[in-house]
Formats: C-alpha cells, structure tokens, sequence
C-alpha cells in the first residue's frame, strides 16, 4: 500500500528537535524496561541465592529417617487430621563447634526433650517436657559402631546417647503412644547464635544469680540474655533454684515463652532485614527429619504458628515424681501422665496454670472452692507469662 501518512513537518518544528526527543524518549522507555527487567532478574537471583543458602544450612537427619522407616509398622498411628507432634532435643555433644563447652567424649546426649503438640486448628499449642531422667523403657537401637543394643530400662537421655534421634523419637513414641510427625535438634553452639539473632531475650529475675558453674553473675530484675548468658541459664542447675531438674525446666519453658513474645513482639516476622539473621542463625543450628529440612517445610510448620494467641501457647512438664528405687531419677505419676498423652493424641485441650508454693500451693486437678473444669489443669505456664511484673 502507498504510504499516505502526512510526514510534514508539524509548524514550529525541526527534524532535529521534536522528532529527535520522541525517538529519545522510546530508546529511553525500552532501555528502561530493560534496566528494570535486569534488576528483577537480578532481586530473583539474590532471592533464590538467599533462600537456597538458607535451606542448605539445615541439615536433614538421613539417618534417622531411615531408621524409623525401618520400625514403621511399630510405630503409632496418627490420629487426628492435621494435628502435629514435633520433638524437640537439645543435644549436649562438645564436638565441632561446641568444644567450648567441655571436653568431647565421643557421644551426646539429650540435655531437653519437649514434645511439641500444635492443635489441627492451630489455636493452640502445647510444649510437654519430659526429663532426662526419666525412667523409660529404650528399645533396641543401631549403636555408633554398627552393633545394635539390647533393649534397656533406662533414662530418657540414654536413649540419645544410645541409638541418636531415632532412638529417642521411638523411645518417646513408646512411653506416650503418640506419633511424632517432625523432630528437630538443636546443640549449645546453634543456641547461642538464635539467642543472639534476636537481640537478646530478656527475662525477669527474683533475686540475683552468681553461679561461676554456668559463668552468671545478674542484677534481679529485668535482664536481656545474650546468646551465652541464655545457655547458661536454660542449663544450670545445681546452683539455681532449689537444685532439681524440676526447676530448671521451669525455667526452660519460661525462656522459651519469652523467647516466642521477643520474636512476635519485636516485628521480627515482618520484617525482612530482621528475619534474615535470625533464619540464617536458627537453620545453620537445626538438624531435622528431612520433611522439615528445608525453609518451605520450616515455613509451612511456622504459618500455622504466627496467629496462635501467647495465651494459647502452653507449656508444662509431664506429671512425674521420684522414682521409687532411687530418688534422683524420676517416674510417671499415673493416671495423671497417661490422661495427658491420651488427650494429646487425640487432639483434645489441656489447660495450664502456674500451681507451684508461691503462686497459691494448689496442686494440678485441685477444684476445691472453684467451679470444676472437664478440661484436665497442668502446672505449667503460657509464653504470655512473666516471671515478674
């Protein structure tokens, strides 16, 4: 076709001044587009770069994964839909980076163990600390050397030292008839490093604490931890307290809800230059099932977390006293530790309420004078608690 378009000069105008500038501002159009494209491509890249480095810390426990595949018909089954139980083990072993903490023996075992119970609602959850003396029934476990042990009755933590994670995810799997979903493993060294991450965590103390064992010396008070004062005063016992096992983990679950009101509390979650020490921090100190080994699978674990009111998040120790043939170890009190399990396993609520001397003397299950609750009442604290006001 001819070409009919009037190319006549508009009045007023040179071939060098509007028609000059119109074609300069479509090179500057598509170069922009072109630096803009550049530049997502380029955020991408270091998006993906951040979130592969990230998923690569973590290390996903193989090993255990493959040993539990072995004993699944033995296993529990899961009851409740959408339901999750995750164990948590804090490891004691000295090895690689946590040399510092005490000469390495060649094993290590379970300092914590909490199981982790997160509602199929997600409206609550329920942390239940089993000590690691604890008389439990350990099963055969594969041993370091490739032997395998004879089952034992021993104590909760000899089960990690025996047979690793595995071992201990069957022994408590046995002891509670709940299935464990995901376990995750975090060592002194990977403690410091979230506490640190965060800024701190700050506690309230009754009284001063100088204990040259776990290296404290604190004011009373209100006080932030960093990274190496929160190992030490999660850990000590002897010195603390009134020196049992009892009392310290009192004071684990209470650091742990601190820990949880500093993360909601301090925007952490929401924002990005935050968030990113602390991911880095928390997955270089994880090891987990390979489920978990990974930030979608940390993520999807988190999300149902997030909205969950401090309120709801509750911890307690299993209902337990001294064992009957040797007063440092300790056992089940039944029927109290049995009905817990059961309404765990079944997904059903569990109240908790701070039932110790100096906050009223009232033993877990005493109505007396109050209106009685179908739901069970543990002594035990939320993370909206505080040790002091």
């Amino acid at each position: 076709m001819p070409d009919t378009a009037d190319h006549s000069p508009v009045p007023g105008a040179s071939a060098t001044g509007d028609g000059l500038a119109r074609r300069r501002r479509r090179r500057w159009v598509r170069g922009g587009a072109v630096g803009a494209a550049a530049v997502l491509l380029a955020a991408g890249g270091v998006g993906w770069a951040l979130y592969a480095r990230l998923s690569d810390n973590i290390t996903p426990d193989e090993a255990a994964a493959r040993e539990l595949a072995r004993y699944e018909r033995e296993r529990p089954t899961a009851l409740v839909s959408g339901a999750q139980n995750i164990l948590l083990i804090g490891s004691d072993t000295r090895a690689g980076s946590n040399q510092k903490y005490g000469r390495d023996s060649g094993s290590a075992r379970s300092d914590t163990t909490i199981l982790l119970h997160l509602a199929a609602d997600r409206r609550s959850a329920t942390a239940v600390s089993l000590p690691r003396d604890l008389m439990v029934r350990v099963p055969a476990c594969p041993l370091a050397d490739g032997g395998r042990g004879e089952p034992a009755f021993a104590m909760l933590n000899h089960a990690f030292q025996l047979g690793g994670s595995a071992c201990t995810i069957r022994t408590v799997e046995e002891l509670t008839g709940i299935r464990v979903d995901h376990h995750i493993v975090v060592d002194f060294s990977g403690f410091e490093q979230m506490v640190d991450a965060v800024g701190g965590v700050r506690v309230c103390l009754r009284e001063p604490i100088d204990d040259k064992a776990a290296g404290l010396r604190l004011p009373a008070g209100r006080v932030t931890l960093d990274g190496e004062q929160a190992l030490g005063y999660v850990r000590a016992r002897k010195t603390l307290g009134d020196g049992s096992d009892t009392d310290r983990m009192d004071r684990q679950q209470r650091f742990l809800g601190a820990l949880v009101e500093k993360v909601r509390g301090d925007g952490v979650l929401l924002n990005p230059v935050k968030l990113y020490p602390v991911l880095d921090a928390a997955t270089s100190a994880l090891t987990t099932d390979p489920e978990l080994a990974s930030l979608r699978g940390l993520y999807r674990l988190v999300r149902g977390l997030r909205d969950i009111p401090t309120e709801h998040v509750q911890f307690l120790t299993v209902p337990r006293e001294a064992y009957v043939y040797d007063s440092d170890r300790d056992q089940l009190v039944q029927p109290e530790a049995g009905e817990l399990f059961a309404r765990l396993r079944v997904d059903r609520p569990v109240e908790v309420a701070d039932t110790s001397p100096e906050n009223g003397g009232k033993s877990p299950g005493d109505t007396s004078g109050e209106t009685p609750s179908a739901t069970p009442t543990y002594q035990g604290s939320t993370a909206a608690a505080h040790m002091c006001e």
